[in-house]
């Protein structure tokens, strides 16, 4: 299995998905990790141009602008089964549920830790933190 982990340095969860600048994709067999693939991950900085508002009518992370920049930066997950982040806003969670890929906001800080968890099915999903 895929698992990709938001990360600024690689060893890290990085507390939120949109400022995140990373994807650190780790790919789990037979109980171990086997491989892991630093990817480049869009966020805010990358939309700076584009405004960060909510839609009118929408909650904040819903609407045709955030869905769109959600997809584009899901883009280079597809082939991940989940996503572990320390933090993110609910419209980019249901976008992620929208791909296929499974959010996971997580208190665990440590990437290999928090991936470990995730396999064995032992992971907490803060979905309390959202905002």
């Amino acid at each position: 299995m895929k698992v990709a982990v938001i990360t600024d340095d690689g060893k890290t969860i990085s507390q939120h998905f949109g400022r995140a600048g990373y994807y650190l994709v780790v790919t789990v067999e037979n109980g171990q990790i086997v491989d892991r693939q630093l990817r480049n991950k869009l966020g805010h900085t990358h939309f700076a141009d584009e405004p960060h508002e909510s839609d009118p009518g929408q909650p904040h992370g819903y609407g045709p602008a955030a869905q769109s920049r959600h997809n584009q930066m899901a883009e280079a997950i597809l082939d991940c089964e989940a996503l572990l982040c320390g933090g993110m806003g609910m419209g980019a969670y249901q976008s992620m549920i929208e791909r296929g890929i499974k959010p996971v906001v997580t208190d665990i800080a440590e990437i290999d830790q928090a991936v470990m968890a995730y396999a064995e099915g032992k992971i907490v999903d803060r979905v309390d933190w959202l905002h």
